[in-house]
């Protein structure tokens, strides 16, 4: 009886082996709804994907998505619902690969958004911010010292557990031998999201984001890309956010509410002019992603409105990638909307720079505008000690490898947005507090 019972161990321990040989990367959570959650997952070759989820409290009550089989055409990746969950319940879940679960060393749970409204104050919540994720691979790295520094940082992040992520851009970076096809692109998407130390974070948070040049194209790409379609392609198969563009115009755009705060992602890449034209208007966003952007904030009636693009919008520095470089007349309209339409609580939320800094501006109507720059968390740090932004608050300039936290809180007419960035060991460099206005 124990001879059998041993063989029965192999040969589970065996297959349990061979299931998790087929887990590529992920599985990820995605956005987060009250009657819907979205998981990704992406396997090393053609295979049978389902996720099964159940109340934390009540295992019984056990539900599955969809099956999907994941082909070679879309890189083995996947996106199923969950869309038989309840407002304000705690769901674990497992990932099923050829009907069979595959056993992960992480919690795998997700916690859908409560039902407050006309019932009590917005509940509290965290939001990770970050931007600038290299991860090294010497063969199609440049000669030298690797670019990409210390991926611990996923691991620090994790560990403070917050309920959302919203990645800024570069969040892989194309190299040479990944820029002229789809197969490249797919593959070095592949790469970035396949790192160990990221795993973790991925099944436990949910996650959205927006893109800049080098998880577009080359550095400085714009519109003129000849390959920026199968570039939306590849973000919209490793992403999960809610939609894809606006207005039935390709692009990475799109906006979700999480408690009380609402969030707008914007594309800053599609539309936007080359660097270098002399001729012509200039434009980041382009004239309907702009007024859709202007529309939106005057409709909002969220407490903080939290805007994410690629490049800084405030640092009055006119160098880099700066909107004040780049399209300054379309940044003075931006701006000077938000002061005409009266728009309190805009936050703008920004990558690139490979520094962080938080910037503070206020309009001629007493009007706070804030830019919160978070960069980079595993990209070479920047070299910008000395640059004037006349804008930047004291004291929040870091140099190195860091990550930003979001907490928003309070009663519903004091709500209050703590920021707060740390450093690669989890170690907490400033923080400050803006009240709402």
């Amino acid at each position: 009886m124990r001879f059998i019972l041993s063989l029965l161990l192999i040969s589970a321990a065996t297959w349990l082996g061979a299931q998790a040989s087929l887990l590529q990367s992920g599985p990820m959570l995605g956005y987060n709804e009250m009657r819907e959650v979205l998981l990704w997952v992406q396997t090393t070759q053609p295979a049978e994907v389902q996720f099964a989820y159940w109340p934390t409290a009540a295992p019984e009550q056990r539900q599955l998505t969809a099956t999907h089989a994941t082909t070679h055409a879309d890189a083995f990746a996947v996106k199923l619902l969950a869309d038989a969950v309840e407002p304000g319940t705690a769901y674990t879940y497992e990932l099923r690969i050829n009907g069979k679960p595959v056993k992960l060393p992480y919690p795998t749970t997700f916690d859908t958004q409560p039902l407050w409204q006309w019932r009590t104050d917005p509940p509290t919540f965290t939001m990770a911010v970050g931007s600038c994720a290299y991860a090294n691979e010497p063969q199609y790295d440049r000669p030298g010292k690797g670019y990409g520094g210390d991926p611990t940082i996923f691991q620090r992040i994790h560990e403070m557990r917050p309920d959302a992520m919203l990645w800024l851009g570069d969040n892989i970076y194309l190299r040479e031998a990944d820029w002229f096809s789809r197969t490249g692109i797919l593959k070095r998407y592949t790469h970035g999201r396949s790192m160990p130390e990221l795993q973790p974070l991925l099944a436990s948070t949910h996650h959205y984001a927006i893109w800049d040049d080098h998880d577009f194209g080359p550095n400085d790409s714009d519109r003129s890309y000849i390959h920026k379609d199968k570039a939306l392609e590849a973000f919209t198969l490793f992403w999960g956010n809610p939609t894809f563009g606006i207005d039935r115009q390709p692009g990475t755009t799109t906006a979700f509410q999480w408690a009380d705060i609402d969030f707008f992602l914007l594309d800053n890449r599609y539309y936007r002019t080359p660097n270098k034209r002399t001729s012509g208007d200039n434009t980041l966003l382009g004239t309907a992603q702009l007024e859709w952007l202007i529309d939106a904030l005057s409709a909002s009636l969220a407490p903080f409105k939290l805007v994410a693009v690629g490049g800084q919008v405030l640092n009055t520095v006119a160098q880099h990638e700066n909107y004040i470089h780049l399209a300054p007349e379309e940044r003075t309209y931006l701006l000077s909307r938000i002061e005409e339409e009266g728009i309190k609580g805009v936050v703008f939320l920004t990558g690139d720079r490979h520094h962080t800094e938080l910037s503070q501006y206020t309009n001629a109507k007493g009007i706070n505008v804030y830019d919160l720059t978070a960069s980079p968390l595993t990209s070479g740090s920047g070299t910008t000690r000395d640059e004037v932004n006349e804008l930047r608050v004291d004291g929040t300039l870091v140099v190195e490898q860091n990550y930003g936290m979001l907490t928003f809180s309070g009663p519903r007419k004091e709500r209050e947005l703590l920021i707060q960035i740390f450093d690669v060991a989890g170690k907490l460099k400033w923080e400050r507090k803006i009240a709402q206005q």
